[in-house]
């Protein structure tokens, strides 16, 4: 037992223990971090790589941010956890500002974006019944199909990929699955009285960063608007800067009934979520109805302000902006260089290159190896795509360099 609390030798070992003694739900690309900083991160072997994941963007403020940090240290040392049974000297002041910077009268502090999903699922179906006037246990929530948003059993309940929901069955009733950017679709699922809110991710991440129309957003608001419909907006991935706007919803200047946030929430240093909404849908919710021993401990309290804060202080958003252009940009050109680079898409910096073959290939995962060989590292969603989202505090000069070695790479794959 000693030897196994020392440290890890070679990515070779790493690797094993994991295999021998972990459960295996996921197939990570074969590197060991060990250390990270800024938008780099190294192995145990002390290899340097380029981050183009991001840890899914939840680090959108960098590695290892030297103030998150000081602000995660000083609370450790101090209180890290009370759970809700009493009050705790940080949470009042975290509530009152995230709802002040995102223009909101009440939040929910939860850990995980699943959780963020599941509590705004509850919170709407309460709504519903105690507000709109559904008749009790017939309230239905609508989902756009593609969509992500964790893999609680209501969260595969709700989803169109077999990896996500196959064998695990009975699935959650009251859920309903229309096409993503379809607006018809869902003016005619909104026909029934008894839906109660359309959650949606406003680009849809894991699905490959599935961009959609101009003034999808804004009409889907407002078809629910019409019909009395909470609006929930899945912000878990592309919310706190990461597409060049605070928010997403922020291109078509909605704001969501609902808010949901997580990942870059903390800065990545810890799991964070959070979910928004006016009085008339939050205090549907009593005492004792609902609830984390996690949600809105000081810790994490904590870490969310400093992680808000740097990312305005420091034009983290902005820079994502800027830099998403240049980027796509660049993968442009790529894409007339090469017949394997299909295409490009994204915002911000959350993009996707498609690569022109098909999903069940491994011809996206060779290239995202060869990628980590050559000192960046991403990986492939839904086979044949690769998502590219490196920390929003990538500069301009090292966002070229790491465009040189995608396009490098992806040229001499290609022959």
């Amino acid at each position: 037992m000693t030897e196994l609390l020392e440290k890890i030798g070679s990515s070779k070992e790493a690797i094993e223990l994991e295999e021998r003694y972990g459960a295996h739900n996921y197939h990570p690309l074969p590197v060991v971090l060990s250390r990270g900083e800024g938008i780099k991160v190294w192995d145990v072997e002390g290899n340097e790589y380029f981050d183009f994941l991001s840890a899914y963007s939840a680090v959108n403020q960098g590695h290892c941010h030297p103030r998150i940090i000081e602000a995660l240290n000083e609370q450790a040392s101090k209180l890290t956890l009370t759970s809700r049974a009493f009050y705790n000297d940080v949470l009042g002041q975290y509530e009152a500002f995230i709802t002040e910077l995102f223009g909101y009268d009440r939040v929910l502090p939860m850990n995980t974006g699943v959780e963020g999903g599941e509590t705004a699922i509850k919170l709407c179906r309460k709504w519903a019944y105690e507000v709109k006037g559904v008749e009790k246990n017939k309230a239905k929530i609508i989902f756009a199909n593609g969509n992500f948003w964790g893999r609680t059993l209501a969260a595969i309940s709700s989803s169109t990929d077999p990896e996500s929901y196959d064998n695990y069955g009975p699935y959650m009733p009251g859920f309903e699955l229309i096409p993503y950017n379809d607006l018809k679709a869902l003016e005619k699922a909104l026909e029934d009285e008894n839906v109660a809110g359309f959650m949606v991710e406003p680009i849809q991440g894991e699905a490959g960063v599935v961009v959609p129309e101009d003034g999808y957003l804004k009409k889907a608001f407002d078809l629910c608007q019409s019909k009395n419909v909470l609006f929930i907006a899945d912000e878990v991935q592309t919310g706190i800067g990461r597409t060049g706007k605070l928010l997403a919803c922020d291109y078509e200047d909605v704001k969501p009934d609902i808010l949901i946030l997580g990942k870059a929430l903390s800065g990545g240093v810890l799991p964070v979520s959070a979910i928004l909404a006016r009085d008339e849908i939050m205090l549907t919710i009593k005492p004792g109805q609902h609830g984390s021993t996690y949600g809105g401990n000081p810790l994490g309290c904590k870490v969310a302000m400093k992680a808000l804060q740097v990312l305005k202080e420091e034009k983290m958003t902005e820079n994502a902006y800027k830099l998403g252009g240049i980027f796509r940009e660049r993968m442009q050109q790529l894409v007339k260089k090469s017949d394997l680079a299909a295409k490009v898409r994204g915002k911000g910096l959350l993009n996707a290159l498609v690569i022109n073959d098909t999903p069940e290939s491994s011809t996206a995962w060779n290239i995202c190896l060869a990628l980590k060989e050559n000192g960046l590292i991403a990986k492939p969603t839904h086979g044949n795509i690769i998502r590219f989202a490196p920390p929003l505090v990538i500069t301009e000069e090292e966002l070229h360099t790491c465009c040189d070695i995608i396009e490098r790479t992806v040229l001499e794959f290609n022959k």
